[in-house]
């Protein structure tokens, strides 16, 4: 332990480093993301300084006193092995001490360290890869819906939809992901103005070169979730990922079709009462950091 390891809160001019770091960890950070968990929770965001230089950050966002996520966990890879991230770790553990649930994505490698911290595991989590364009054919069958612009509907509509289809409601987190003017937001609205579903495609930087994210992706049924599918990689062709919880089955079937591959898996894993609410309408995760 280094006595004389400094952790404060993130400044905006660290923000491109911790990009950097995300970037080379394989995180495939999108664009403006990492402002947007600093606005979440803005006592939510450290770093570790180490003689005035950055080593490390961590995430231990609260979403209320219900819930709460840990994330964004990077020791630089020079400073490893040396107990700068564990009292990061206790950081972020302590700002979230009065949190009902806390929630994290956990490597493989790393899932029997945070199960020592009390943290159970809840249901794997896939990235899925897909790569070109949708073949060009009949414009999909919207049953009564329309597929609209989510910048021309009333935020509340699409935070109401969210709120109880997710382990807490996150009004200020979905506010700044879904106005972020990088991407596109798509929802599905029948003609009494509610919403069934809804999803965000946003830039992001690979390990080499860039691409694309979805994330949320949330719709009443696999049906209307691959309409919005078609929808984002039809606007954005290229390199795209999406985060998929285990807990809805229906989510690989549909990666499969529309010609995605797993690339890589965590585990979702929660330390308190785990969340209650069904993941069944949930195709792809906002992001890994916060959940």
């Amino acid at each position: 332990m280094a006595p004389s390891l400094e952790i404060r809160a993130l400044h905006g001019g660290d923000i491109p480093l911790i990009v950097d770091w995300a970037r080379a960890e394989g995180f495939c950070p999108g664009h403006g993301d990492v402002e947007i968990y600093r606005q979440t929770d803005s006592q939510g965001l450290w770093v570790a300084c180490l003689h005035q230089e950055l080593i490390g950050c961590i995430a231990g966002v609260r979403y209320s006193q219900a819930y709460g996520f840990i994330g964004l966990f990077i020791v630089a890879p020079q400073h490893r092995g040396r107990g700068y991230g564990l009292q990061l770790w206790r950081h972020a553990l302590e700002h979230l001490a009065d949190v009902a649930c806390i929630g994290l994505e956990a490597a493989p490698e790393r899932i029997a360290d945070y199960a020592s911290w009390g943290f159970q595991p809840a249901s794997p989590t896939s990235r899925w890869r897909r790569q070109g364009s949708i073949a060009p054919g009949p414009p999909p069958e919207l049953p009564g819906l329309a597929l609209v612009e989510a910048a021309t509907l009333p935020d509340q509509m699409v935070q109401a939809y969210d709120a109880v289809r997710e382990p807490s409601p996150r009004p200020h987190f979905l506010r700044d992901w879904l106005d972020h003017p990088a991407g596109t937001v798509l929802a599905l609205v029948d003609p009494l103005g509610q919403c069934h579903g809804f999803g965000r495609i946003r830039p992001c930087l690979l390990p080499q070169g860039s691409g694309w994210r979805i994330g949320p992706l949330l719709a009443d049924s696999p049906g209307l979730a691959e309409l919005l599918l078609l929808g984002l990689l039809d606007r954005h062709p290229g390199v795209v990922l999406l985060d998929a919880p285990g807990a809805n089955p229906a989510a690989a079937a549909l990666m499969g079709k529309l010609g995605f591959t797993a690339s890589s898996a965590t585990l979702r894993m929660y330390r308190g009462a785990q969340p209650s609410v069904s993941l069944a309408d949930v195709y792809g995760l906002a992001c890994l950091e916060l959940g």
